[in-house]
């Protein structure tokens, strides 16, 4: 009979194990902290994670927080493909869906605009803006997770993801206010809600604060925001193949104008596993159970993801960032927010 010591781990298991551990745990404690008092658990997630930054020092770890930072974040948006279905979007009928698209794609499109004209490259830009005009944190570590290597991206990510849980957070207390004094109904006042906030969260803890409507209203129009994550990954991942990301003399872009350099696939795996549970969500008879455990397994992995970026960054690399891209992503937030009120005042919704 062998002995317990001769019984051990796979070698896989044994090299990424105390780092995914790690993150893990952190991971719990964000939840608790989250549930208990309140807050966005990406942004404790990624301050834990940030506390512990000794962790990227131990050898034993290395392997596993770096597995839990890009495999399981993939993994992670991959699954957020259980939490949409075409019916959803269909119920709101045209006009919504169309303003969503018209938002996503000119918050985008001006963000882009924005970092170049303040000495960023387009990326940082497409990183912001993607985060802020589709689903926070979430949209920041998938888009984070098509882009090409970069020796600033993990940065930029990490930056991204604590700007847009910032300003979510102030999203839901500000906003009430606002659309109270602007006298809107129930409907377009979760119109409002599901179109700007920027994750969902807060868009259920805004919606809900008013009434039933309002927080289905919000609800569904933030799962059309969540779906446009999958045009915007393909559009970039196209546009990356191109070169159409030109570096700039704040940063050298992996990939070179002349096309040269690591080219990323036309659908990433997550992004396709993403797309095929959106199918299989919309056309077949999924269980209720099974949504809901894959939409609370995804969130799972993206917090774990997140306290490993966070783990593996310091703090002082935040600071260095500067001010301009708190600016850019104050801009981004306004422009989202006043283009749907703008729609929703002209009647457009």
């Amino acid at each position: 009979m062998a002995s317990l010591s001769a019984i051990r781990p796979p070698a896989a298991l044994t090299g990424i194990g105390p780092g995914l551990l790690a993150s893990l745990v952190i991971a719990v404690a964000a939840t608790f902290l989250a549930d208990h008092y309140g807050g966005p658990v990406m942004l404790f997630a990624l301050l834990l994670g940030m506390a512990m930054n000794f962790l990227s020092d131990v050898e034993r770890c290395r392997p596993g927080v770096q597995f839990a930072s890009k495999t399981v974040l993939r993994l992670g948006v991959a699954m957020l493909g259980f939490r949409i279905t075409l019916q959803q979007i269909a119920a709101l009928g045209w006009k919504p869906v169309a303003l969503v698209i018209a938002l996503v794609t000119l918050t985008i499109l001006a963000s882009i605009w924005l970092a170049r004209r303040m000495g960023f490259e387009g990326k940082f830009g497409l990183l912001t803006g993607g985060a802020t005009a589709i689903c926070g944190a979430s949209a920041a570590a998938a888009i984070s997770a098509a882009l090409p290597p970069d020796p600033q991206k993990e940065r930029n990510t990490l930056f991204t993801i604590i700007g847009v849980s910032t300003l979510s957070t102030l999203a839901m207390i500000v906003y009430p206010v606002l659309i109270q004094l602007l006298r809107l109904d129930h409907v377009h006042y979760g119109m409002f809600i599901g179109a700007t906030v920027h994750d969902v969260a807060q868009v259920v803890g805004a919606g809900y604060a008013i009434s039933p409507e309002a927080g289905d209203t919000a609800t569904v129009v933030k799962l059309m925001r969540v779906a446009m994550l999958l045009p915007v990954i393909l559009a970039t991942t196209l546009l990356l193949r191109r070169g159409s990301f030109r570096p700039n003399r704040l940063g050298d872009d992996s990939l070179r104008e002349d096309g040269h350099g690591e080219r990323p696939p036309i659908l990433p795996w997550f992004l396709a596993v993403f797309l095929a549970l959106v199918a299989m969500n919309s056309l077949l008879p999924v269980p209720a159970f099974v949504q809901e455990a894959g939409g609370t397994a995804s969130r799972w992995c993206l917090v774990t993801a997140i306290a490993a970026l966070g783990i593996r960054t310091q703090f002082k690399e935040m600071l260095d960032i500067g001010w301009k891209p708190v600016v850019l992503m104050i801009v981004e937030t306004l422009i989202i927010a006043g283009l749907a009120l703008a729609a929703i005042g002209a009647g457009w919704v």
